[in-house]
């Protein structure tokens, strides 16, 4: 098949990298608003660079695979519907409700497929987790504890376009949350700081956050996020049920060690991105796109999906504003 990719940042290039050694896929356009980067990207993997993303839409592509700006995503997702071609997109959507709903509107009236890149569905830790969870080995699950540490906060220029700290980073532990569990978050109830560096506070935005959430049959889980954590790239889940507890991202590249005196000591080569954390959840999730293209598989994480990780996000961030629980029917689903 022939697939489209706009966009070849880190994600993009990574991404033409896995289609470009994908056995299903024959030929691979890319394009990007920085002409010279796209070009660089297909000369390294025998794609051909069109001049921009009107072109992948028009050079009969199968399918596109959207990683650029994140103010592009709605306009390029409800363009790949109008065409015809499903698509897969990194997250978000959009960064607020309205463009989000916009763009699944188009998928649902153009019969469309749409996929969400929420790799972390596809890590073997996660997977496995879930897989515990749904078997009753850890009996009634009681407590789940969600973090997400980032190494180094992002650029000063990202800030006001990354939706801040919910919609950017902690989305992926809601959704994650919700896959793992199988249940839905009923409450919310969050705060965040912004005591770090002054850019934080500037635009409006929190360098740290904590949300305690309710789920609908009474397992509470919080979820904690950073972008100041100078250790490492840290991702785990705890998982804690009446009969046993388990937790994901707990390796010999876990970014902590132990003051105890037989505890964990320090790792040598701790993660240092979600590129390196994530790679081969990365290639699945493009395997499972490429797969559901060619009508052997199920779309594994679709826009309403992403929906509602996007509404517990903004009933934290309306959380923290107003300093209060929030229920997440106050947020609204279409």
């Amino acid at each position: 098949m022939r697939i489209g990719l706009i966009g070849t940042g880190r994600i993009g290039s990574f991404h033409a990298g896995v289609l470009s050694r994908h056995r299903e896929v024959g030929s691979l356009v890319v394009a990007d608003t920085d002409a010279v980067r796209a070009a660089e990207v297909a000369d390294r993997c025998g794609a051909t660079a069109a001049p921009s993303s009107n072109e992948v839409f028009t050079w009969g592509v199968d399918a596109v695979v959207i990683a650029s700006a994140t103010a592009a995503h709605a306009d390029l997702i409800a363009r790949a519907a109008r065409a015809g071609i499903p698509a897969f997109c990194e997250k978000p959507i959009a960064l607020d409700l309205p463009g989000t709903l916009g763009a699944l509107r188009a998928v649902e009236e153009a019969g469309t497929e749409l996929q969400l890149g929420f790799m972390r569905r596809f890590d073997a830790g996660y997977t496995a987790a879930r897989e515990l969870v749904r078997s009753g080995r850890l009996g009634r699950l009681h407590t789940v504890r969600a973090i997400t540490s980032d190494p180094a906060p992002p650029p000063a220029a990202y800030l006001p376009l990354s939706g801040g700290l919910y919609r950017d980073c902690l989305v992926h532990d809601f959704d994650i949350l919700r896959w793992v569990t199988g249940r839905e978050v009923t409450e919310v109830y969050a705060t965040g700081s912004d005591a770090g560096h002054p850019m934080f506070k500037e635009v409006g935005d929190i360098d740290t956050a904590a949300a305690l959430l309710t789920l609908d049959d009474g397992t509470l889980a919080t979820a904690t996020a950073t972008r100041c954590n100078g250790a490492g790239y840290d991702v785990r889940m705890e998982l804690a049920g009446e009969l046993d507890q388990v937790a994901v991202g707990l390796d010999d590249r876990t970014p902590i060690s132990s003051t105890e005196p037989h505890g964990l000591p320090p790792v040598d080569k701790p993660w240092p991105g979600f590129l390196e954390r994530f790679a081969p959840a990365y290639e699945a999730e493009l395997d499972a796109f490429v797969r559901m293209v060619a009508g052997e598989a199920e779309n594994p994480c679709d826009g309403r999906e992403a929906l509602t990780a996007l509404r517990i996000a903004e009933a934290c961030e309306l959380s923290r504003r107003e300093h209060r629980p929030v229920r997440l029917e106050e947020i609204p689903a279409g």
